[in-house]
């Protein structure tokens, strides 16, 4: 058996098997995007295990809490609300008017 959050490559180079909860799955992937689909079983069997750890859920119920969770957070992440963006925005104007300042004082010295 796998451990949880384990991918190991088939003989079939698109695809691989993956383990979440201890569960092995068979699937397609190019040889391209591998790396990044096992990170994303290692982040997904890793968010299942917290809220199942949080929710005492199982199953069908834990995998949709876990989906609704992570689609959450991503359409926060999108739509500019995970971080103060105002905030963020400010912090760069004034790094690019520092900047701009150190250039200009470079350019009178040559």
């Amino acid at each position: 058996m796998k451990e949880k959050g384990a991918a190991t490559t088939t003989s079939d180079a698109d695809a691989i098997d993956i383990a979440l909860l201890g569960k092995e799955y068979h699937v397609s992937c190019p040889a391209r995007e591998k790396e990044s689909l096992l990170e994303a079983v290692a982040y997904l069997d890793q968010r299942l295990a917290e809220t199942s750890k949080k929710t005492h859920a199982a199953g069908e119920t834990l995998a949709v809490m876990t989906a609704l969770n992570i689609a959450h957070e991503f359409l926060q992440l999108l739509h500019g609300r995970g971080f103060d963006l105002p905030t963020l925005k400010r912090r760069i104007g004034a790094m690019q008017t520092r900047i701009e300042s150190v250039l200009a004082q470079q350019e009178k010295l040559f």
